[in-house]
């Protein structure tokens, strides 16, 4: 019998000073047996800092040509396509030629990460962004994870703050390019 993912629920409260993007939503999470609670997290996080008109998860490990997170436009075209983790060089080529903008976000690693995806060549490599945040950030937001969660995230100058079932976190958004 295959194991089931976990479902968690989160009342969400964006403030993206940033990108002046201000929302309030409530997702639902799933948790896939071979996912570690640090990526669906990430999974989350970008979710919240991509928000946009559209913007969806992909169906899975079911749908491995899918992006992770994207939002497509009315007519079909993929404006974004953002990955977690370490996607490989020749995702990362083949998103930049599908998508108007690609995003990395990494929850662990990340300067060996960085590292692989610019040994070789990426079509627009200079234009993704690569995000990753302090030490340590993403496995304490874990340790505060329900199974209902009140998740308040803000984002003002490249610094995060994360409210997470009363935890109070901050980190800053490490943004590098893939040239």
């Amino acid at each position: 019998m295959t194991p089931k993912s976990t479902v968690y629920q989160f009342s969400i409260q964006i403030s993206d000073v940033d990108r002046s993007v201000y929302h309030d939503e409530k997702l639902a999470v799933a948790l896939h047996p071979s996912e570690s609670s640090e990526f669906m997290m990430t999974r989350v996080i970008a979710w919240c800092l991509e928000h946009g008109e559209g913007i969806g998860f992909s169906r899975g490990i079911g749908a491995p040509d899918e992006p992770t997170i994207s939002i497509k436009e009315l007519d079909g075209t993929l404006s974004l396509w953002a990955e977690i983790g370490a996607p490989s060089t020749e995702r990362l080529h083949r998103a930049a030629k599908a998508a108007k903008r690609v995003a990395v976000y990494c929850h662990r690693s990340a300067d060996q990460v960085y590292q692989q995806l610019t040994r070789e060549a990426i079509f627009n490599g200079e234009e993704i962004p690569f995000y990753s945040f302090e030490e340590g950030f993403i496995p304490q937001l874990c340790a505060s994870l329900d199974r209902r969660n009140e998740l308040s995230l803000s984002r003002t100058e490249g610094v995060l703050y994360l409210k997470l079932n009363e935890v109070d976190l901050t980190s800053p958004l490490q943004e590098r390019r893939l040239r």
